[in-house]
């Protein structure tokens, strides 16, 4: 079963590269990776933060490149519209954070294409479906299967992406590019944070944050000293999003951010991550979060 899986993760995203511009097509076949100029990987950019993302990252240069992954990417009509302006610069490719064989296959995708990044950020989350998950109000509302998936999506997922997307980051460290070190920037969120968590409720969402951060933060002491890639958490704020959207009639307007104020604000803290930020927690406005 999966190695039907994988190859057929295989063939989309042969299918997703054949498509791109010639510049692209020509990076593909290379004997060596190309210079590295920036390469950026956003995953779950189909909308949201993550598209934001893209979107900005694209705009700031006309040198950078993105690769951009989420589930659907044919029915992510924003995304392929972006694909088109930016014909040549930006990759679009399948990923489904709970389907590993999809990440391996990217990872290859993103070695054979670019081969190095300097920067992955992982944006994708879960918070509510309807007649499928909802944020607890009472511990009477919690169910396994809302656990297990908000786990699965927001925790096992990103961890995952970093673990194949690995030996580029690598790559794009010693290669001594930007920085002079790769950066990983995980999506979290200030309810994850178990010394601000005042309030309760939210059981799934907030602990499988919680497990993100620890994953992230373990994360960080072995590639720091191994690979001299340095991993981030970071918090949104409450934005202007599908995810927030049933859950904003409380939040008073000047707290409630769009997605370009956001993803600015993050960017900045991106930009200005230092090597010893490796394993922190940070708002939108750069201060820091207990755990």
């Amino acid at each position: 079963m999966r190695a039907n899986t994988l190859r057929a993760a295989m063939a989309t995203a042969r299918m997703a590269m054949s498509s791109l511009s010639s510049p692209a097509r020509a990076l593909s076949s290379a004997a060596a990776p190309p210079p590295p100029s920036g390469v950026a990987m956003v995953q779950g950019a189909s909308r949201g933060i993550g598209l934001e993302f893209v979107r900005q990252l694209l705009r700031r240069s006309d040198q950078g490149r993105v690769v951009a992954t989420c589930r659907a990417p044919d029915s992510a009509s924003e995304l392929q519209e972006l694909r088109r302006e930016h014909a040549g610069r930006l990759t679009v490719l399948p990923l489904d954070v709970t389907d590993e064989s999809t990440i391996e296959v990217t990872g290859a995708a993103v070695g054979e294409t670019h081969g190095s990044l300097d920067l992955l950020i992982n944006a994708a989350g879960i918070l509510s479906i309807p007649n499928v998950i909802q944020p607890e109000t009472s511990l009477s509302k919690v169910q396994k299967s809302s656990l297990l998936l908000a786990y699965e999506v927001n925790a096992v997922g990103p961890i995952l992406v970093i673990k194949h997307m690995r030996p580029f980051l690598k790559i794009g460290a010693s290669l001594g590019t930007g920085k002079g070190f790769s950066l990983v920037a995980n999506m979290s969120a200030r309810v994850g944070s178990i010394g601000d968590n005042a309030l309760g409720g939210w059981h799934s969402y907030r602990a499988s944050k919680t497990a993100l951060n620890q994953l992230t933060k373990t994360a960080s002491v072995e590639l720091g000293k191994k690979d001299n890639i340095a991993c981030i958490l970071l918090h949104p704020g409450t934005v202007d999003t599908d995810l927030s959207r049933p859950f904003q009639r409380n939040v008073a307007k000047d707290k409630l951010f769009t997605r370009e104020f956001s993803v600015h604000k993050l960017l900045s803290i991106i930009d200005n991550a230092k090597k010893t930020d490796n394993g922190k927690f940070f708002a939108w406005d750069g201060q820091e979060i207990p755990w």
